[in-house]
């Protein structure tokens, strides 16, 4: 390598390095604000709630556990995009106000689409054996007075 070469790659790990420390001062995703709790769900059992707060309150609850990397950006705007989309679309934790996704969330565990697998690969708490989903999803279900589809059963036997 010659040193045109080395300074060019000098001044894009700089660059680059720059980057990343002017990202640090864009304000949004530090917040880590957990708004109190102002209703739950009555649980059809203590294991649901269990359950779902191993996969799921970190996301749909205002008891976020907010990770280390959660405060150095990029990864805060992703984290905080997606807590406060979690929170918009069901929150276990604001029971008191209209959950128009809670009469999905048991079919989405079912079918493994919650908690989402990019979720799972840096929290492992969150990974449920099949056993688990089968019970969060039934558990969901009792809790929000609804029953699984047909084919959800289907898939279960």
């Amino acid at each position: 390598m010659n040193v045109l070469n080395r300074k060019w790659w000098f001044r894009i790990v700089l660059g680059l390095f720059g980057a990343f420390l002017a990202i640090q001062l864009v304000p949004y995703g530090r917040t880590h604000a957990n708004p109190p709790v102002t209703g739950e769900p009555t649980w059809d059992a203590p294991e649901t709630r269990a359950l779902a707060k191993q996969a799921c309150f970190d996301c749909h609850s205002n008891e976020t556990e907010w990770p280390a990397y959660a405060s150095i950006a990029p990864a805060s705007w992703l984290v905080q995009h997606d807590v406060d989309e979690g929170r918009a679309v069901l929150n276990f934790s604001e029971w008191t106000r209209p959950q128009e996704e809670a009469k999905e969330a048991s079919e989405e565990v079912l079918e493994g689409e919650m908690p989402p697998a990019a979720y799972m690969l840096v929290h492992a708490h969150a990974r449920l054996t099949p056993a688990d989903r089968d019970r969060l999803a039934r558990g969901l279900a009792r809790t929000l007075g609804q029953d699984l589809k047909p084919e959800a059963r289907a898939r279960e036997r």
